[in-house]
């Protein structure tokens, strides 16, 4: 399982569109930049608990749109195809090894 920290960050980028500004600022502060809860309410002007609370409703809006969209999920599923198939041309006996490095440059361009 993914770190919670790398998973929030990864999630808080592929759906920042529907988080506040707020609420990406305070979970990029935390999550991304290790900003502590003082430091973050400093910056916004706002109590402690505002930004636990801003940080939890981030969380619960980010999983909850992961579990319903899934597109982490896919992007991961993706990415193992690719390296596995990246693998497989390795393996591969070809005259050409020019064109196989372009293949396999583009392919790792995908993830």
């Amino acid at each position: 399982m993914m770190e919670k920290n790398v998973e929030i960050s990864i999630l808080s980028q592929i759906y920042k569109n529907t988080l506040t500004q707020k609420q990406f600022e305070i979970l990029d502060e935390y999550y991304n930049n290790d900003y502590s809860l003082s430091e973050i309410a400093e910056n916004h002007n706002i109590t402690r608990q505002a930004v636990r609370d801003n940080i939890k409703s981030g969380e619960n809006k980010l999983y909850d749109l992961e579990n319903k969209l899934g597109i982490m999920k896919k992007m991961k599923e993706q990415e193992k195809i690719v390296k596995d198939v990246i693998s497989k041309l390795d393996n591969l006996p070809l005259q050409d090894k020019t064109e196989l490095e372009k293949i396999k440059t583009e392919l790792k361009n995908l993830i």
